[in-house]
């Protein structure tokens, strides 16, 4: 891979699946020593995913108190236990989209919160197939049917999501943040509700520039991200639309393209010193 100088970054942003975690959603220990190393050389991490903060915390638990978590595609960012940014869903918009998947049972729902994610119950398959992107859930009887605060709604489609679950949510993009999150996957969101508010506001409170920052995604949610970053990385495994984005790309997530840049950042700068 033909990697530019890395020398200077000092803040790295990467989504979760498809970019760090392989197709097993699992973190490689190669991924830990150079997450260390870089920690020791002053580098600050972020973990930026749709899953939510819990599912998150847990897949990284191991460094989790060590990093900028940014959750629900940026909507809940937080930085030991310290909340960073939060964009709530709002509530006068929330009767429409749920009008719309009463009549869509093709289309599951996910209503995100703080604290835990709601589905309708009588869908086994589909609960035990979301439990791995929202591991704090529970089952209601109507979507309408939640009380708490909504930070996103993720709507899954099991033969895919540009063709069967975003052109019935098109409309609503001139007020929500309407999201092709992942093949199977739409998030709708407020819209400030997306990883690059929540890259903005942690270089803002850190005073670190877009030109000292890299990110790294894979799909289509990752593009106002890749957009705070002088240095954007595409994975090797990324949607076209992202590839055209990025300024670099990488490896795919199954050969280690997140810690083959990582590994480069470490050499840069250990060689500058």
């Amino acid at each position: 891979m033909n990697f530019p100088n890395l020398a200077h970054i000092k803040l790295v942003v990467t989504d979760m699946d498809g970019t760090l975690l392989n197709s097993h959603h699992l973190v490689s220990e190669r991924f830990y020593t150079a997450f260390e190393e870089l920690k020791s050389l002053g580098v600050t991490f972020v973990a930026a995913s749709g899953r939510q903060y819990d599912s998150i915390y847990h897949k990284l638990y191991r460094i989790a108190d060590q990093i900028y978590i940014a959750a629900e595609n940026g909507g809940y960012t937080l930085y030991q236990d310290r909340e960073i940014h939060q964009a709530d869903f709002p509530s006068h918009l929330l009767e429409r989209p749920l009008n719309l998947l009463e009549k869509r049972p093709d289309i599951h729902a996910v209503l995100c919160t703080k604290d835990k994610a709601f589905i309708k119950r009588g869908f086994p398959d589909f609960e035990s197939f979301v439990i791995q992107y929202y591991s704090a859930y529970e089952t209601i009887e109507r979507l309408s049917d939640c009380t708490e605060p909504v930070l996103k709604i993720a709507l899954y489609h099991p033969e895919g999501s540009e063709k069967h679950i975003y052109p019935h949510v098109e409309a609503l993009s001139n007020e929500l943040k309407v999201k092709i999150s992942g093949p199977n996957w739409v998030d709708l969101s407020h819209q400030e509700a997306h990883k690059g508010t929540a890259v903005a506001k942690i270089q803002s409170l850190l005073n670190i520039s877009p030109a000292e920052t890299l990110c790294l995604g894979d799909y289509l949610n990752d593009l106002e991200m890749l957009g705070q970053s002088h240095y954007s990385f595409s994975m090797g495994n990324a949607h076209p639309d992202v590839v055209k984005a990025a300024k670099y790309q990488t490896a795919s997530n199954d050969q280690f393209g997140v810690e083959m840049v990582l590994e480069k950042i470490i050499l840069d700068i250990r060689s500058s010193l």
